[in-house]
């Protein structure tokens, strides 16, 4: 694997960090802000909106640059965003800071996305995708910990800083040790690029993705409430719980990236599963400490461990338009990330409690479920239409069997 694709994984520690750590932090965030915990909650989704907004608008705007000086403007953009929360008198300002943040994040990784799957062989493209997604494992073992208990003992605009600092150690490493990409000889066309949304596959990729994606943020975006209201544990302990979360991110992303190359299919079926088994699960027994601690790590077993699938079969179905593949999927994942949140909200605001969170995220994965069905049922050797001549350049990769 090339040396870049780990500096882009290490980059997106920073990204990760400040897209997850909210679920931390909401508690003293409403407190400081006098607003409710469903209304800090939309601040995880206004960071997916831009997200949404900003993957495919950047990697548009951006397709005829340098790959390294975007990438590099990007990280900055996106690092002041960070300084602009943590010094927000309000909460308006703060949510637009997330707002800013999120265009930056997504450009980033859209760009990104596209140079580490440019780099390597079709059949590696699940394990470049699974050290980027790394990233966020990490970001999601130390980071988000680090930065809920930042919170607790420091406040939260501490988080913020710490994410700043975060944010320029990855800017000297793209700066030093990403290599400049050439662009394509021939200047990449939006028109062609945009002929992948004719594509049913595409459109159902999207939809697994903003699904899964969702289930799994429905519940963990409010999981420190549940953690302290429904399982009863001290406040101290959701920094722990929340590593735990992000140990089982890691070990899903290492296992399903290297297992996604060869069984695509079959990681997406059992990973989507298990998140629904998990959720189910969390909503039924997180009352009691221990089952919902290790709920925790498990969920983050399951959703990371679906992750590089979901990455690598956007790509394989949108070939022709590498980095507008690269943004799509960034604007699902984040469709999930803000809908799961926004529902999560809606069903506590509905007086039906924090456990409502999982049930409503189970019935998210369940319908995930149902359309990796229906795609695989679809599911046909890849095709490239050339003018009026339809190519099959190569047979069905084994990465897309189950």
């Amino acid at each position: 694997m090339p040396l870049a694709v780990y500096i882009l994984g290490l980059s997106v520690f920073a990204l990760g960090t400040s897209e997850f750590m909210l679920s931390g932090l909401l508690p003293p965030i409403a407190d400081d802000m006098g607003v409710s915990i469903p209304q800090a909650g939309l601040l995880i989704s206004a960071f997916a909106i831009g997200m949404v907004i900003g993957a495919p608008l950047l990697a548009v705007a951006t397709l005829r640059l340098p790959r390294k000086t975007t990438l590099i403007a990007l990280i900055s953009v996106f690092g002041l965003g960070q300084v602009a929360g943590a010094l927000a008198p309000t909460y308006e300002v703060l949510f637009a800071s997330r707002v800013v943040s999120a265009l930056a994040c997504a450009g980033f990784w859209a760009v990104g996305a596209a140079v580490a799957i440019a780099m390597v062989p079709r059949n590696q493209r699940a394990r470049a995708m699974a050290v980027m997604i790394g990233g966020l494992s990490i970001a999601n073992v130390l980071g988000v910990p680090a930065g809920a208990f930042l919170g607790e003992h420091l406040g939260w605009r501490s988080a913020f800083w710490a994410v700043g600092l975060a944010s320029a150690i990855a800017l000297v490493g793209v700066v030093t040790l990403i290599p400049r990409i050439p662009l394509p000889t021939e200047a990449p066309r939006l028109r062609r690029e945009l002929g992948i949304y004719g594509d049913r596959q595409v459109w159902l990729a999207i939809a697994i993705t903003a699904l899964a994606a969702g289930g799994v943020f429905c519940a963990f975006s409010y999981l420190s409430p549940l953690l302290t209201d429904v399982a009863g544990l001290d406040s101290g302990w959701v920094p722990t719980v929340l590593a735990l979360f992000g140990v089982g991110a890691l070990v899903g992303t290492t296992i399903g990236g290297r297992v996604a190359d060869a069984h695509l299919f079959g990681v997406m079926l059992t990973g989507v599963t298990a998140s629904t088994v998990f959720l189910a699960a969390l909503a039924l027994l997180g009352s009691a400490a221990p089952v919902a601690i290790a709920l925790s790590f498990l969920l983050g077993v399951s959703a990371f461990f679906t992750a590089p699938a979901l990455n690598a079969r956007m790509f394989n179905v949108a070939g022709l338009a590498p980095t507008l593949a690269g943004a799509t999927t960034t604007a699902a994942f984040n469709l999930g990330n803000t809908g799961g949140p926004w529902l999560g909200g809606t069903v506590i605001d509905a007086g039906l409690g924090f456990s409502a969170t999982a049930w409503a995220g189970a019935a998210m994965t369940l319908a995930a479920l149902a359309l990796v069905g229906i795609a695989l049922r679809l599911h046909t050797p890849s095709r490239v239409v050339t003018g009026s001549t339809t190519l099959t350049p190569t047979p069905t990769p084994a990465s897309e069997r189950v």
